[in-house]
């Protein structure tokens, strides 16, 4: 097949950050204002090593065509007329960026790998995710959004502070965790003016924290080796989270943290309970093709979901850590073996929606 990889680059989201202000003559992260988009902005954007390690694998089957998912993405993928795009493209603005590229793709009836748009837009909004799965009485923590300007809502403490629709722990600090009304005010007040969105504050849980890599599509999903992310592990004085200090500055491939653990050291009702609640978050978000959730026990044991990645991380090197890629190599798949299934998800998917057929 021909496949278009539809990717998010460093250098191509900065020039597109760059391009944006020029045109506007206002900074990309404001609506108003002169201050610099935040130091994480391009956080989530592909490396050049990751994007070349996910097209060399593609190509040990596939004919490969790179895209960036700039301004110039929907001309280049209607002059490509690929069989099938590959779609790891995050962008950079907005509750909806992640469902840019997969818009294109519906535009101009392209088939893509991974989640529809709407999927994609709830997942990263993390209060209507939670909304979805609160109504169907999966468990998650409880929440409260505020809008810039607003002031904090009461909400049991301790808690966790974050932006309401970034990924790749962008604006989850050390100092997320607060304990103290006046913590919540200031972190409140912190993270709406850095990342000019509203924030989501939820109740901390204590107990054990893990992430699971679906792969499949359901009722068809394989729930890989659940990953345990030790926080007694790591340094002294962070607090007991996943934070972007933990995944981005602390966590270094000359100086891995050995805080991950998989498979999972847990009991087999425990591992059984995760699972079912992880497939039935994937069923009612109607996850496709791939995934990684989040999910940590409360006071009682119970797994609540944290959050749904439709667009997971694929580090490729064993030394980044990468959830997702770390869950397949212990389920037995090496990195091009992972993303090929993807593909081959994808194509089942379509098959059966009566699409196989070249576009």
């Amino acid at each position: 097949m021909r496949i278009a990889l539809l990717f998010s680059s460093k250098a191509g989201m900065a020039a597109s950050l760059r391009r944006r202000f020029d045109e506007s003559g206002v900074p990309l992260a404001a609506d108003e204002g002169d201050e610099p988009p935040p130091a994480d902005a391009l956080a989530e954007c592909d490396s050049d090593e990751t994007i070349s390690a996910v097209a060399a694998a593609l190509r040990t089957r596939h004919e490969v065509i790179p895209i960036e998912s700039d301004e110039e993405a929907y001309p280049r993928l209607r002059a490509a007329r690929p069989d099938l795009v590959f779609n790891i493209s995050e962008r950079l603005v907005g509750p909806n960026r992640e469902a840019h590229i997969p818009v294109l793709c519906e535009i101009l009836n392209l088939r893509y790998t991974g989640s529809d748009p709407l999927t994609l837009s709830l997942c990263l909004d993390k209060s209507r995710a939670k909304e979805i799965l609160s109504y169907h009485r999966i468990p998650n923590p409880e929440f409260r959004t505020v809008d810039p300007g607003s002031p904090p809502p009461d909400i049991r403490l301790p808690a966790i502070v974050k932006p309401l629709f970034e990924g790749s722990s962008k604006g989850i600090k050390n100092n997320s965790y607060v304990a103290t009304a006046a913590e919540l005010a200031e972190r409140v007040r912190e993270v709406t003016e850095i990342y000019r969105e509203p924030v989501i504050i939820e109740r901390f849980l204590d107990g054990r924290e893990f992430t699971v890599g679906v792969l499949g599509n359901p009722p068809n999903l394989e729930i890989l080796p659940i990953v345990e992310i030790d926080h007694s592990l790591l340094p002294e004085g962070a607090h007991p989270i996943y934070s972007y200090e933990a995944k981005w500055v602390w966590d270094t491939p000359d100086n891995p943290l050995p805080i991950f653990q998989c498979p999972a050291r847990i009991p087999e009702e425990l591992r059984r309970s995760i699972e079912r609640t992880v497939a039935e978050t994937c069923r009612i978000l109607r996850i496709r093709d791939w995934c990684r959730v989040d999910v940590r026990l409360d006071e009682t044991g119970t797994p609540n979901i944290l959050e749904v990645n439709p667009l997971p991380g694929i580090l490729p090197n064993p030394e980044d850590n990468s959830c997702l890629p770390k869950a397949a190599r212990t389920a037995g798949y090496a990195y091009n073996e992972l993303l090929l299934r993807v593909v081959d998800e994808a194509m089942i998917r379509y098959r059966q929606e009566g699409r196989g057929g070249r576009s």
